[in-house]
């Protein structure tokens, strides 16, 4: 899907900063402006509202009890499953499985469907520019089992080679686990291509879609993926939690990736019976709070629109890249056709660590470092990137703020 749309001139900014508190903290004496999105997105309202409500008014575990507030926090809990089916737009509540993340999503998958399926001499698919939480699982998947990891080339300007990966699939290709949205540089992978032709070679194929949630519509049933995997502090919800889509022929055939309480349906010390999918995954009490906050995140991203988001992000992102490209020294990494709104760039002669420090005397977070992307940083021969990351309350302004900010940078250290 391409993100070149233009802003609907309904999408009031002003507004939707308004539903964010943190947005009026002051940083060293200058109003913060937070570019540091692709990290964690700050929380509305709504959502700080939902968890508070639920510590006031519905505090109980969930699934076991016959008293009101274990009915209340029960309910809560399995209606913000149904929104996270909506918003995916998944057949059913029972193929979503709340996790701590993304990271954990994709472990599960690894170390059920992948230990059940994957053996000596099978391949695992990834692209060179996957973020480390969907790189080290599958390394641990073949070093434990005797398989290979195949790394599919990215070209110069941050795109996958869609021939290379093309003939890497062959009829040992098991698994091909992908980014929708690359972290380090925001190219948008086709990822709805990359699932036929996987399919067609045998594979399964998980999508990473931590950095792809928050700015465009995801629709597992015309994806066609078998697993999608997302993280709730990206949308503008609570840490700590996330989901995983999986088909649920395939989530019933899985193994159980932990033990304990709620994931069973009878228990002797001879043997163990199962519960039914989505509870077969989620041992233990669960972060209910972080799950019903995540509802309410998705109940606000909804309301704005996805598509009015990400067509707001991508005029920022415009005019970013033009803004900072314009800078004498500057060289942005990542200018794949197809972007969120992610720029990375470095700057001739200066430490990203260095930008970054000064950047934030001036009220600007943005991000320095490898972003959990140390084969991406290699590939381009540098050491890290400052990424200045857009979401959906940042400004036309703070654009302005970062590339002055940048030129002052240039000043005191070039």
């Amino acid at each position: 899907m391409s993100v070149h749309t233009t802003v609907a001139p309904s999408y009031d900014v002003e507004a939707v900063r308004a539903d964010f508190p943190i947005l009026r903290e002051q940083v060293h004496g200058h109003p913060l402006v937070y570019l540091d999105n692709a990290a964690t997105t700050q929380k509305p309202t709504a959502v700080i509202d939902a968890l508070v409500r639920y510590y006031h008014h519905s505090n109980a575990n969930i699934h076991r009890g016959v008293h009101l507030l274990s009915e209340r926090a029960t309910e809560d809990y399995e209606t913000a499953r149904s929104k996270v089916q909506a918003f995916l737009h998944a057949r059913e509540p029972r193929e979503i499985i709340f996790t701590r993340g993304a990271t954990e999503a994709i472990n599960l998958v690894a170390q059920t469907y992948g230990k059940a399926n994957v053996t000596a001499g099978d391949e695992v698919l990834i692209t060179a520019m996957e973020h480390h939480s969907n790189i080290v699982p599958w390394q641990m998947l073949c070093n434990e089992k005797g398989a290979h990891l195949r790394v599919s080339s990215i070209n110069e300007r941050g795109e996958l080679d869609f021939d290379a990966f093309q003939n890497l699939l062959g009829p040992r290709t098991k698994i091909v686990a992908i980014g929708h949205v690359s972290n380090a540089l925001g190219t948008v992978n086709p990822v709805k291509r990359i699932i036929e032709k996987a399919h067609a070679a045998g594979a399964r194929v998980l999508i990473d879609g931590a950095q792809a949630a928050p700015h465009i519509p995801v629709n597992v049933e015309d994806l066609d993926c078998d697993f999608y995997a997302f993280s709730g502090h990206k949308v503008y919800g609570p840490t700590g939690i996330g989901a995983l889509y999986g088909k649920a022929e395939l989530l019933e055939a899985m193994p159980p990736y932990q033990g304990g309480g709620d994931m069973i349906s009878y228990v002797t010390f001879e043997k163990t019976l199962y519960n039914k999918i989505p509870h077969k995954f989620e041992a233990g009490t669960p972060d209910i709070a972080g799950v019903i906050g995540l509802g309410a995140a998705l109940d606000y991203l909804q309301q704005l629109g996805i598509e009015k988001i990400g067509a707001h992000e991508h005029a920022l992102l415009e005019q970013a890249t033009e803004r900072i490209a314009s800078v004498p020294g500057v060289r942005i990494i990542g200018t794949a056709r197809e972007k969120a709104s992610v720029l990375s760039f470095v700057v001739e002669g200066i430490h990203p660590h260095d930008i970054g420090t000064i950047l934030d005397r001036e009220g600007i977070a943005v991000r320095t470092g490898h972003h959990c992307a140390q084969p991406v940083m290699d590939l381009f021969a540098i050491p890290a990137t400052v990424r200045a990351s857009f979401g959906l309350y940042n400004t036309k302004r703070e654009v302005d703020a970062l590339a002055r900010s940048i030129e002052k940078v240039k000043e005191i250290l070039g």
